[in-house]
């Protein structure tokens, strides 16, 4: 008899009680017959777990002491679901009835993907795409994310424009969908980073080993995004800044690190000096902070990370470009003017 491949829904909470509220019902109306529900908590001092108790009692919850970030608290979580297929779900997510079905039959089509995403759109406006992932996330060579329908702040508008199924450099941490036997091959995500962009840094290193990183834009889905750290903070720049950092010392190749990684941090001093002399020094403190931290990291923490184990993969979803360049000095504003018309 066909069994369905079994999927674990994995929501990791801190103080989201007003989004489990919101959106878990339309993650329990999931339209697929094999699927489990589980909500990782973070510390959240917040009435969450007591409206989870009253509320949904059947749901499993696994609970965590104090806030772990993104990373670490994924990696914990995952460690006690047993499933053939994950999806990691932000809190501030509403998904369509048949949205795991597409996702499901991708990664079963191929033992060589190992992780794809749905179309994420926004929540506040369902016609436009949502920042955190759009279409399906690439990167630039100074490392610089960006995704289809979406480049730096500007997101477009959904036109059914990249309803290509195709390979992407990353899924987002928002909604990603992973084969767990890969997730913990590579022994899940960097914990130093504690969150934003290990989702990046993952599926580089998936794809390093060997593996394809899809995007899957007949599975959509609606994000609020900025629920936990919201645009402009200043910890929020200070991680991304950061971890990018880390991120490309980490998977670059030796020579490319010798002249990119310098050039990357000439392109941030630049961003920064911008927002000290546009008033916003918090931005400018962040970068110099996050820079010094990554300065640190190399010189006393790198065995707290993890490296690439192999590098036999070729990279999708890499643009050969800088973006910043492209964007801002030669005015382009879509990934289909920066990507399709100058590859």
């Amino acid at each position: 008899m066909f069994q369905l491949s079994k999927v674990a829904i994995v929501i990791l909470n801190w103080n989201g009680r007003k989004y489990l509220e919101k959106f878990l019902p339309s993650v329990l109306a999931t339209q697929y017959n094999n699927f489990e529900v589980y909500v990782a908590d973070n510390g959240s001092t917040d009435d969450s777990l007591l409206y989870l108790k009253e509320n949904y009692p059947t749901i499993q919850v696994i609970t965590f002491s104090v806030n772990l970030g993104f990373a670490k608290g994924y990696n914990e979580a995952l460690k006690k679901v047993d499933s053939e297929f994950y999806v990691l779900l932000n809190s501030d997510v509403e998904v369509t009835p048949d949205w795991l079905q597409p996702m499901v039959d991708l990664l079963n089509s191929s033992s060589n993907i190992a992780a794809c995403q749905p179309k994420i759109l926004s929540y506040n406006n369902k016609s436009m795409f949502e920042y955190a992932g759009a279409a399906g996330g690439w990167i630039d060579k100074f490392g610089y994310p960006f995704a289809k329908g979406r480049v730096f702040d500007i997101c477009e508008e959904d036109g059914g424009q990249y309803d290509q199924q195709e390979p992407i450099f990353w899924a987002s941490g928002a909604s990603l969908f992973i084969r767990s036997s890969v997730f913990h091959e590579m022994k899940g995500f960097d914990e130093y980073f504690f969150a934003h962009q290990e989702e990046i840094d993952l599926c580089w290193r998936i794809q390093l080993a060997g593996y394809d990183i899809y995007s899957c834009p007949s599975s959509i889905v609606y994000h609020v995004g900025g629920g936990t750290l919201p645009k402009g903070n200043s910890l929020k720049t200070y991680l991304n800044f950061r971890n990018n950092q880390i991120m490309l010392y980490k998977n670059l190749p030796v020579l490319k690190k010798l002249w990119v990684i310098p050039l990357r941090i000439m392109l941030d001093a630049i961003s920064a000096w911008k927002g000290l002399l546009t008033g916003d020094a918090g931005y400018f403190i962040a970068i110099l902070r996050a820079h010094f931290a990554f300065l640190k990291w190399w010189l006393l923490y790198q065995n707290k990370s993890i490296f690439p184990a192999t590098r036999k993969g070729n990279l999708e979803g890499l643009l050969n470009k800088n973006m910043v360049w492209q964007h801002f000095a030669l005015k382009k504003k879509t990934f289909e003017e920066i990507v399709r018309k100058t590859s």
